[in-house]
């Protein structure tokens, strides 16, 4: 792929992902066939400082968990009320490295 469009991608969805990953994912990038690019440009990787705020707003909910695709731990802190509140504290310091696990998971699969 052309080293621009690899740099603009990486301007502008680079925070979705952990900085260790970022070579990782320049050198994918740069291997990656043309053809790939847009199904990658139509991908939504989530915001990492987007979830905090929903888990800040909204974590003894599970809404947090929902949205980055953590069904069964969505469901389970929906019932437990955010596991009486620890859960929902202990994920606002975990849900920004789940979100980008989440979003390296996801440029995998292309």
């Amino acid at each position: 792929m052309d080293v621009q469009k690899v740099d603009l991608f990486l301007l502008t969805k680079g925070n979705n992902f952990e900085s260790i990953d970022l070579p990782y994912v320049r050198e994918q990038l740069i291997k990656m066939d043309e053809e790939k690019w847009p199904r990658l440009q139509a991908m939504h990787f989530k915001n990492p400082m987007a979830m905090l705020i929903i888990s800040l707003l909204a974590g003894p909910l599970g809404v947090d968990r929902f949205l980055i695709g953590d069904i069964g731990l969505g469901v389970g802190k929906l019932i437990t009320c955010g596991g009486f509140g620890v859960w929902a504290i202990v994920d606002w310091f975990l849900i920004m490295q789940a979100t980008r696990t989440k979003n390296i998971e996801m440029f995998n699969t292309l």
